[in-house]
């Protein structure tokens, strides 16, 4: 069902341009809904000839989801059809899945998972050792890693002419969503599918935030400078949080006129320490208060954003929030983790289910991905030498069945004393109790390698996986009545949900990073920064990452429709405040 929208002069001449063309705008300012008006326009034009479509690409699978169901309020069912939305992994792994095999002489590739890829990556300390090794791992083994996705397909639409005429002549127009965080790689892809597709590109200069993967001040210069676009530029329009002064305190931050100003919808406030409760103490209230403004407005479509610079921060906030200690309740809420350790652990226990024809069978098994959950249980943080030491240990085990060191020891017998007592196991055939089962025997080993795994699958809830793999493994038990293939069965369920666009539902209270709330909008948004850990600002911060940081917290704060909160420690004040 369509829906019709007053526009601007600005915003008629933008959707009477025939050619490349560039929108630049803040937080809200309405650049997608211009952007899909705009589609919908050349649709209805006539102007895409059959099996033509427009291609939309956006960088998060929750950004997808969110755009594909304003599209659906935006064009009607059939004029939908002709609009492709995806992600640059989602899109670039469909090419290379279909043609990849012209880079390796007509040998297939697969997919190198993120939770395996952070396991093989792990001896790698230096950025260029691990990008040889992604590279390598291609060119030997036919594995490639995300962070390729954009690198391969751009080389090889540069080394075909046919396939990228092929491929501009399937989307003659292209929409390029969050324009300003394109790397290199991504670059270099828009340029090739660009020399014969127009280009509308979406950005806004002060939401860069991802330096760190390769995002460039340029980039929006390169893009004029190499596609010559219309520029339509929205500057400081807000209809996320309209009729508030959240946007006019994201902009005052950037100049830092913001200091000493005050704002009706944005709260900064200094907290202190109190005797005998935790440190987290003023986050929980101030979500209290904030539940309690909200219920107060009355209706159930509420969101909740609880903001912090860390991933360490972020799991103590969202362990603090579960209790019920220092007088306050627990409250019920969504963190944004990453999915390495959860996804490593529930290959793991799903080869537990899985079981073998011998104790030493389901032993060699468990030892080896344990290994591999070891190795890559902490994504792009490399693990410890420790770990590593203990890693090699057991490999050496899994080769000569002898293993040195009494720590070492005790970690292959508790692994030898699970298998025989899965071994022994009568399973339920309910996935829920099976599972919860063998979860509960790495719990009770009293090794802390095998207990981790236990506490690492329990995020699964959070990350919303069970009832995924809860179906694959009924599937399994229907089918044999066993959990053969179960091991096989899960990974492929957790690959394909890296491409999975789902719309992901944001009411009530959701714990993630600053970094990952890009793209979202919250009615209220706390932003969280600890006294010593988790800060906004570094201490030692070199100016470039201060500068980041800076914008960091503008995405941050622009989150929020109704109200923002920043709280920050009395003695130690973030400077941008």
């Amino acid at each position: 069902m369509s829906t019709v929208i007053e526009l601007s002069e600005s915003r008629k001449a933008l959707l009477a341009t025939t050619g490349n063309a560039i929108v630049l705008g803040g937080p809200g300012s309405g650049k997608t809904t211009i952007a899909l008006l705009k589609a919908n326009q050349e649709i209805r034009s006539g102007v895409l000839k059959p099996g033509q479509r427009i291609l939309f690409l956006s960088f998060a699978r929750d950004t997808v989801a969110r755009v594909a169901q304003h599209a659906e309020t935006l064009l009607s069912t059939k004029d939908f059809l002709s609009l492709e939305i995806n992600t640059y992994h989602g899109f670039t792994w469909n090419l290379l899945r279909s043609h990849g095999y012209l880079m390796r002489h007509g040998r297939a590739i697969n997919l190198l998972p993120p939770p395996e890829a952070a396991a093989r990556l792990s001896t790698f300390k230096s950025q260029d050792d691990r990008l040889n090794e992604k590279r390598r791992l291609f060119i030997e083994e036919g594995l490639l890693h995300f962070d390729l996705f954009a690198e391969k397909a751009a080389a090889l639409l540069t080394s075909s002419n046919s396939l990228c005429r092929i491929i501009c002549d399937s989307y003659p127009i292209i929409i390029l969503d969050e324009f300003q965080d394109t790397n290199q790689d991504e670059w270099s892809l828009i340029r090739s599918i660009g020399q014969q597709s127009r280009v509308l590109a979406l950005a806004d200069a002060e939401q860069r935030i991802y330096e760190f993967r390769g995002a460039d001040p340029k980039r929006i210069s390169d893009f004029i400078a190499n596609f010559q676009p219309s520029t339509f530029d929205f500057g400081s329009e807000n209809h996320r949080s309209n009729g508030t002064d959240i946007g006019t305190f994201g902009n005052d931050l950037l100049t830092q006129n913001n200091i000493g100003k005050k704002y009706s919808d944005v709260v900064i406030e200094s907290y202190g320490f109190y005797r005998w409760r935790n440190h987290l103490f003023p986050l929980k209230a101030a979500v209290l208060k904030s539940l309690q403004r909200l219920m107060k407005d009355g209706g159930s479509e509420w969101s909740i954003a609880i903001l912090v610079p860390t991933k360490q921060l972020m799991l103590q906030a969202s362990d603090y929030l579960s209790a019920d200690t220092d007088g306050l309740p627990s409250l019920n809420h969504d963190v944004a983790l990453d999915t390495e350790a959860p996804s490593l652990a529930a290959v793991l226990i799903a080869s537990l289910l899985e079981g073998g024809p011998t104790p030493a069978v389901i032993a060699q098994r468990l030892i080896r991905n344990l290994c591999v959950h070891i190795r890559g249980r902490k994504g792009a943080k490399l693990p410890s030498q420790t770990e590593l030491d203990l890693v090699n240990a057991m490999d050496g085990y899994l080769n000569s069945g002898t293993i040195k060191g009494p720590k070492k020891k005790k970690i292959v017998e508790a692994a030898q004393a699970v298998a025989q007592a899965r071994f022994d196991f009568r399973l339920f055939g309910d996935p829920g109790a099976d599972w919860l089962a063998i979860r509960n025997l790495l719990d009770s080993s009293g090794i802390d390698v095998l207990q981790q795994v236990a506490a690492d699958a329990k995020y699964l809830r959070l990350l919303h996986k069970g009832a995924a793999l809860r179906s694959r493994l009924n599937e399994l038990w229907r089918s044999t009545s066993t959990y053969n293939g179960a091991e096989g069965a899960v990974r492929d369920a957790l690959v394909q949900e890296h491409f999975s666009a789902s719309l992901k539902d944001w009411k009530g209270i959701h714990v993630m990073t600053i970094h990952k709330s890009k793209g979202k909008e919250f009615s209220e948004v706390i932003v969280y920064e600890g006294s010593h850990q988790g800060k906004i600002l570094r201490g030692n911060a070199t100016e470039r990452e201060g500068a980041q940081a800076l914008l960091a917290l503008r995405v941050a704060v622009t989150r929020a429709m109704k109200r923002a909160t920043i709280l920050t420690p009395s003695n130690d004040r973030c400077p941008f405040l």
